[in-house]
């Protein structure tokens, strides 16, 4: 059983591969490469205390919509069938609606998209609790808790430096802690930054009416993005998308207070919104972030690490568990003679996903800027444009499909 253990009692530790991150897209890799046969060390900062045992958690206000890409990715490392499915809703139907009084609209199904069901919306708790039970068992991997105080990259390998003089040699260590990764400012990666001058705030209601697994989303134009994703039951999970300026003002009102303002929106759909837990309403600043490239010299990122997108479409994570997978399969598929950490194997790893983070960069970013513009020939443009897309089966289901990752 893999429990976590302190450099400091083994002074230098060596493994194939150093993964320095403690979220999902860390241990999902963690997972992968122990899988593919490589000895892993799993770097991350103390765990807080968990809640005792008895305590009712909630609902966590932060949730993911996984994409198929994600589904295959946990089922083959035994972690999908490990979570609490009771906490998971699959997602039938999404349905979008533009702005204005000439609002275009737009409909997914799986049923047109040839599918059993879109996505999976899960809380990032269930995820992390089957991460974590899986690695308690996984062979080949090292959890280690500690702070990485530098980064030492030589010919043959790249060695982790430890606050407490301990550290970690690997031939390949994977950026995996997040959007302000210490890995990538230690290997001198240049970053393109913007910000939407928007948070998503987070919250969780129950709803009068069955949403019958049904994603919403509203583009309103000045208020924003409003989706209300579907969890288990009569219950959905809010991300909205707000200007900062009404983010302060939703951060300063009650859950009560934010439902009210929804029912502008949800009420014909979905009836009244209670919230489960009045006091749970979280937000975070939403940014668009582009590193100049994914590797380095005995260096691969992956995840927040490697890209930040807005989340409109809800597939941040999904291209973070996309990066794991790829570099699974590169690091898997080398020549005999090449080591995980060449800088060939490397290069193919970033080409390989180039296209899909590109792509994904491009959609939501583009969309984010052209319904944030509350000019009115543009709004009917874009409304325009949600209905004459809604009109051709063939490019929605295209493009529905990519988004699934099939």
């Amino acid at each position: 059983m893999n429990k976590p253990t302190s450099p400091a009692a083994l002074r230098v530790i060596e493994s194939d591969v150093c993964i320095v991150g403690n979220g999902a897209i860390a241990k999902t890799a963690a997972l992968g490469l122990a899988q593919a046969g490589l000895s892993v060390t799993l770097l991350g900062p103390p765990l807080p205390p968990a809640p005792p045992a008895s305590a009712d958690p909630g609902w966590d206000a932060r949730v993911y919509a996984l994409n198929h890409t994600a589904n295959r990715l946990l089922s083959s490392l035994k972690v999908w069938d490990a979570l609490d499915h009771a906490r998971v809703a699959p997602v039938d139907a999404m349905i979008v609606h533009g702005d204005g009084p000439q609002a275009g609209g737009l409909a997914f199904d799986a049923y047109g998209a040839h599918t059993g069901t879109l996505a999976w919306i899960l809380e990032d708790r269930n995820l992390n609790q089957a991460l974590d039970a899986a690695l308690r068992f996984a062979q080949n991997v090292r959890i280690v808790t500690g702070r990485a105080t530098g980064l030492l990259r030589a010919a043959d390998s790249a060695t982790v430096h430890l606050d407490d003089g301990g550290s970690i040699k690997a031939p390949l260590v994977v950026g995996a802690d997040g959007a302000q990764s210490w890995v990538r400012g230690q290997c001198d990666i240049g970053l393109d930054y913007r910000s939407y001058a928007q948070c998503a705030v987070v919250s969780n209601f129950e709803c009068e009416k069955p949403h019958h697994g049904a994603a919403y989303q509203w583009f309103t134009g000045t208020e924003g993005i409003v989706a209300l994703l579907p969890l288990p039951g009569n219950k959905v999970s809010l991300v909205w998308s707000a200007p900062e300026a009404l983010a302060d003002t939703l951060r300063a009102e009650s859950a009560q207070q934010i439902a009210e303002r929804l029912a502008v929106f949800a009420h014909e759909k979905l009836g009244p919104l209670t919230p489960l837990q009045p006091e749970l309403v979280r937000d975070f600043p939403l940014r668009l972030m582009r590193p100049h490239t994914m590797i380095a010299p005995r260096v691969a990122l992956i995840g927040d690490a490697a890209h930040v997108v807005h989340p409109l479409a809800g597939h941040g994570m999904n291209l973070g568990f996309a990066d794991v997978a790829q570099l699974v399969k590169t690091l898997s598929e080398r020549e005999p003679q090449r080591g995980i950490g060449d800088d060939r194997v490397l290069a193919r790893y970033e080409r390989a996903r180039k296209e899909d983070v590109l792509l994904m960069q491009l959609t939501t970013d583009g969309l984010a800027r052209l319904f944030e513009t509350d000019i009115e020939p543009l709004r009917v443009v874009r409304n325009l444009g949600l209905n004459l897309l809604d009109k051709l089966p063939v490019l929605k289901r295209r493009l529905i499909s990519h988004a699934m990752g099939k």
